[in-house]
């Protein structure tokens, strides 16, 4: 019986401790390279259309992204809604994806040598 109360036990951590990684973990974001930008202009609005048939919003960027080496490359991602013009984001960058995610951050978590492009 008791051999049967830990394996449940064990079962039951594995699953909550799953749920809770999915939940608050990006996997976009696993293993992917980061480039950095500076929002620099209005996004393209594109209008596109659910596979249910509803509309809405996407604005295009493409924008000069720099990575923590300092190497430069033009990047192109969407967003759900017009980006603050200047704010700094953190690109996540999968070679066979492109662009899977990005987060706003500050000027003072630029790596310095992307920071020093950006001057």
């Amino acid at each position: 019986m008791k051999k049967l109360i830990i394996s449940v036990s064990v079962i039951a951590a594995l699953v909550i401790g799953s749920l809770i990684f999915i939940q608050n973990v990006n996997i976009n974001r696993i293993g992917a390279d980061e480039y950095f930008v500076q929002i620099k202009g209005e996004g393209e609005k594109l209008d596109v259309k659910a596979a249910n048939g509803q509309h809405f919003e996407d604005y295009k960027y493409t924008l000069q992204a720099i990575n923590k080496e300092g190497i430069e490359k033009m990047m192109t991602f969407t967003a759900q809604k017009q980006l603050r013009e200047e704010a700094f984001l953190r690109l996540y960058v999968k070679e066979e994806k492109g662009v899977t995610s990005w987060q706003e951050v500050t000027k003072d978590e630029l790596p310095e040598k992307a920071k020093e492009k950006f001057e």
